[in-house]
């Protein structure tokens, strides 16, 4: 079972290479992924790392937490699931503002203003 990480506070000049190489200390390295900006291509400042079992993962975190790399305090945590973007749950907002506008509209005898 793969065990996704996520590293924070990364310096802008960091490498996937550099992210392996520290991380290949601690276990078996499954993927490293720098996010980027999409237009200029440049590093965020953040990655996720797939290691290859819960205690590897664990033993990364022990380890590397609080660790300097190119001059920055890097931050290691268990990485939280990615959010479900939901259709109906936008659905319902829209449709709660638009029931709003409509009441708006009434008038004290029930009748709409315009």
């Amino acid at each position: 079972m793969d065990v996704t990480l996520y590293v924070g506070n990364l310096s802008y000049e960091t490498s996937e290479a550099d992210l392996n190489a520290l991380f290949s200390g601690s276990g078996t390295v499954m993927s490293v992924a720098l996010i980027k900006d999409r237009d200029t291509g440049s590093s965020k400042g953040f990655a996720f790392i797939e290691m290859s079992s819960q205690t590897e993962a664990e033993q990364a975190v022990k380890d590397i937490n609080g660790a300097l790399i190119n001059n920055r305090s890097i931050k290691v945590n268990l990485a939280r699931p990615a959010k479900q973007n939901d259709y109906s749950t936008y659905k319902k907002r829209s449709n709660k503002r638009n029931n709003k506008s409509r009441n708006q509209n009434k008038g004290r005898d029930g009748s709409y203003r315009y």
